[in-house]
């Protein structure tokens, strides 16, 4: 979903150049599949992806509020890139239909979300075939100040290929069983990856999320806590969820939150299991911890155990944590 921060939009930070994030990403120890940190470094990544894309663009997204992204997807038809885009109407259509208008208005293929899933909240840009970058986040401009959410990008062939077969099937509203490629987490059917990798945490922990309503999830979480594990849970704190921390805390889990008008709105969602560890693995992805993004929508996330990006992920979380404060039945 989107963040409502109180007081109103936030204002749009400048995005950085371009250089500027690539140094970034590099000091912080990225790899060949870049971790982007919002809101940190900006859009600079998506907006250079698409501006420098040569053949094909093909974007996925729930919610498409960006005039800068929008213009560029524009430019791109105009110089001759085959720019293909759906935005979701189960939920978010009202938020997407000036996008929508003005992309179909300049000849730009746009397509309403496929109905053979409940709301499409999957947040993919592929480039020429042969990248995809994953998001956490959503494109509405107001919010990228406010909010923490990853963009990673993965450049493995199969993750691609199993990215863009979805993508074809879904433009042309025709069922399709995804495949996971080398990394890739689905939804609908995305809990059992999710409360694998929760189950398999030897020693720590460390969790964001937008939600927390989902009782496989929860009951991972409790059970790990129990067996020992250092579990952290950091979140925008809503009454919506205090049932689920109560029962959190009370077997152990260590949870953490914002308040609703914080200056930082937790909109990532990312688990790293052991970080700092040998044994380090870790998603990040467009799924909240709700049984309506795991069973029904069609939502992406990644599963990786690369230690330099994994790492890099817990610190941002450790950082979050750090702001936030324990949270407590009020």
């Amino acid at each position: 979903g989107s963040p409502t921060p109180a007081g109103g939009p936030a204002s749009v930070t400048a995005v950085p150049s371009t250089a500027a994030a690539a140094a970034t990403a590099t000091a912080t120890g990225g790899s060949d599949d870049s971790l982007v940190v919002e809101p940190e470094q900006g859009m600079g990544t998506v907006y250079q992806a698409i501006t420098s894309a040569r053949h094909s663009l093909d974007l996925v997204i729930y919610e498409l509020e960006d005039t800068t992204a929008v213009n560029d997807l524009i430019q791109a038809k105009d110089r001759g890139v085959s720019v293909r885009v759906i935005l979701d109407q189960a939920y978010a259509k009202s938020q997407n239909e000036s996008a929508y208008a003005t992309l179909a208005a300049h000849g730009v293929d746009v397509h309403w979300s496929s109905t053979q899933v409940d709301i499409t909240h999957q947040k993919t840009l592929i480039v020429d075939s042969d990248e995809a970058l994953v998001m956490t986040g959503n494109m509405t401009s107001q919010y990228y100040a406010s909010t923490r959410d990853f963009i990673l990008a993965d450049s493995d062939a199969r993750d691609v290929a199993a990215i863009e077969a979805v993508f074809d099937a879904d433009f042309s509203n025709t069922a399709v069983q995804p495949s996971p490629g080398d990394d890739l987490v689905w939804s609908p059917g995305s809990a059992a990856a999710l409360v694998g990798l929760i189950q398999g945490a030897k020693k720590e922990l460390l969790v964001e999320n937008e939600e927390m309503s989902d009782q496989e999830i929860v009951v991972a979480l409790e059970a790990a806590a129990q067996r020992g594990v250092d579990v952290q849970v950091c979140m925008t704190d809503s009454s919506s969820w205090s049932s689920e921390f109560s029962d959190l805390t009370h077997d152990g889990v260590r949870v953490y939150t914002y308040s609703p008008d914080a200056a930082l709105y937790i909109h990532a969602k990312a688990i790293v299991a052991d970080p700092r560890t040998d044994s380090i693995r870790w998603f990040l992805g467009s799924e909240n911890f709700s049984s309506t993004s795991l069973d029904l929508n069609r939502e992406l996330g990644v599963e990786l155990n690369d230690a330099s990006m994994g790492n890099r992920l817990a610190s941002v979380i450790d950082g979050d944590i750090a702001g936030a404060s324990p949270w407590s039945a009020s």
